[in-house]
């Protein structure tokens, strides 16, 4: 039997906030909760979120490889309003020509919002 991806765990500075910051965004609710870990369900996969000490989130743009989230949204323009409202940032550097938004949650982390 092949392994199966069950949770994608970012690291950052402060789980709950963050953890907040993505269960509004997604809708999705917490399933555990530690002084230094937070998870949540709602997906086909889990976000779990885990305290590092001195953590600071990539630059960008930036040369060096990181990975990102990739967030299917009904209509743009709406969802990156929303997304600001809740503390995402909006890096002037866009590389999608407009048919996808580049936003970094409050910690820093990238991820993408596109149409679909």
């Amino acid at each position: 039997m092949p392994a199966e991806l069950t949770t994608l765990v970012l690291d950052c500075a402060d789980p709950a906030a963050l953890a907040a910051f993505y269960a509004k965004a997604l809708g999705w609710e917490v399933t555990y909760s530690d002084d230094d870990t937070v998870q949540l369900g709602g997906g086909p996969v889990g976000l779990g979120f885990q305290r590092v000490d001195g953590y600071r989130g990539p630059a960008w743009p930036d040369d060096a490889k990181h990975a990102h989230l990739d967030l299917r949204v009904g209509n743009l323009e709406e969802a990156v309003a929303r997304f600001r409202s809740l503390g995402a940032t909006k890096p002037d550097f866009q590389p999608g020509g407009g048919d996808w938004v580049v936003l970094a949650d409050p910690e820093g982390h990238l991820f993408c919002l596109i149409p679909g």
